[in-house]
């Protein structure tokens, strides 16, 4: 194992327990009854806290079979960084040990992409992906990463890198062995039905694996979804992996915890195969 460089947990305490026995009784409470588990090439996945999201980012894990390398794509809300910023080497480490980076693949993605610059910076501070680990880690101690922070809107850009991603995996026969995740939350501090509205207009445009009524959607209703780009990226290197449709797992906005329904965040977990 690479250890050049520890990633230390900066949302452990804040947006999920700082204890393992703590992060396991919550998202033990989320999974409830286990049931058959899906192979898919990729999964949308909410980032809040997981007394907000943890329910369905849970759920949505809980039902697919975790490949061995999860390339994890997902936003920059902290505005370091380059635009398009992989962590190669190392280990993150959260309450329940340490992923492992998948070193392999991601010298791979790093000489077929002109997008990706070695970046630390931009994954120091950033919570989008780590809040994601712990729930992996639940189910399965056996998988590594390839953390990618993603700060462009441009839609050009964003499927070029999905072809890259794609491509990456394809030519090297990784497919098999490989999955992505894209890590988002929907529509930020809008009434419930305003954001149900919107977000359903997002969600409908994810599941049917088109990134370009999701470009449209958001620009033309103004969705403010803070991970466009990773999904962006996920659906245009999913169908290129052989991807036929997107299922909704689970919806809910941050209304359901606190009952206050004039300001939400709306979270859906997406599977897509």
């Amino acid at each position: 194992m690479d250890q050049s460089y520890i990633r230390k947990p900066i949302a452990a305490g804040q947006f999920y327990p700082s204890s393992a026995k703590e992060i396991n009784k919550i998202i033990s409470l989320f999974a409830g009854v286990g049931g058959p588990k899906k192979e898919v090439i990729g999964c949308v996945l909410p980032h809040a806290g997981y007394i907000y999201s943890g329910p369905v980012a849970v759920q949505t894990i809980s039902k697919v079979n975790i490949k061995k390398t999860v390339v994890l794509l997902g936003p920059n809300h902290t505005g370091s960084g380059a635009p398009f910023s992989i962590m190669p080497r190392g280990v993150w480490e959260t309450p329940l040990g340490n992923v492992e980076i998948d070193e392999g693949l991601s010298r791979i993605l790093l000489n077929r992409t002109r997008h990706l610059e070695v970046d630390l910076l931009a994954h120091l501070d950033e919570h989008s992906l780590e809040v994601e680990l712990p729930i992996l880690q639940y189910f399965s101690r056996d998988f590594k990463i390839v953390p990618v922070s993603i700060m462009s809107d441009d839609l050009d850009a964003l499927k070029e890198l999905g072809e890259e991603l794609a491509a990456a995996i394809m030519d090297n026969d990784l497919k098999s062995s490989t999955m992505i995740i894209a890590s988002s939350d929907l529509t930020h501090y809008e009434e419930q039905k305003s954001a149900e509205k919107k977000d359903a207009r997002a969600i409908e445009a994810i599941i049917n694996l088109d990134e370009n009524k999701l470009a449209q959607a958001v620009r033309q209703f103004d969705i403010s979804m803070c991970g466009f780009a990773p999904v962006t990226v996920l659906l245009k290197a999913a169908k290129l992996l052989g991807a036929k449709k997107g299922e909704l797992i689970k919806y809910q906005t941050s209304g359901d915890t606190t009952k206050d329904f004039s300001s939400v965040v709306g979270y859906a977990g997406i599977t897509i195969y």
